[in-house]
C-alpha cells in the first residue's frame, strides 16, 4: 500500500554509527530487558525516550582528596614514631581536622543534617 512516500516508508531519515563490540553486547542486553530483537524499534524509543543520568561525584572526590591527606599525615607520623618515638600533638589535630572534613563532605554529599 502506497502513502505518497518514497517506496513507501514512513521514516525516510537514516541514521548511523558505530559501536564497540563491548557497546553492541551493552545494547544487546538491554534489548533482551525491553523485550525486544528490532533494533531500529528499540534504538529509535531510547534515542526519543530514554534519558541520560549525570552523576556529580565533586564531593566524592573531595573526601577522597581529605583521606589522602589524612593517609600522607598518618604515614609522616609512623615513619617519625619509628625513627625518634616522638608524636607531635599538632599532626594529631591536622588528622583530625581532616577526619572531620571528611564527615563534612559525606554529610553534604548525601544530605545528612547533623
Amino acid at each position: 500500500m502506497e502513502n505518497g512516500n518514497a517506496g513507501g516508508r514512513k521514516r525516510k531519515v537514516m541514521i548511523r554509527f558505530r559501536v564497540t563490540e563491548c557497546e553492541r553486547d551493552m545494547i544487546c542486553e538491554k534489548m533482551k530487558q525491553y523485550h525486544t530483537n528490532n533494533l531500529a524499534a528499540y534504538a529509535r524509543k531510547m534515542m526519543i525516550d530514554g534519558y541520560v543520568i549525570h552523576v556529580d561525584y565533586s564531593d566524592l572526590k573531595a573526601v577522597a582528596a581529605e583521606m589522602q591527606k589524612i593517609g600522607v599525615n598518618f604515614n609522616q607520623i609512623a615513619r617519625r614514631v619509628n625513627s625518634m618515638t616522638q608524636i607531635y600533638e599538632q599532626d594529631f589535630d591536622e588528622m583530625k581536622d581532616g577526619i572531620a572534613e571528611i564527615w563534612r563532605l559525606l554529610r553534604k554529599s548525601l544530605r545528612i543534617k547533623h
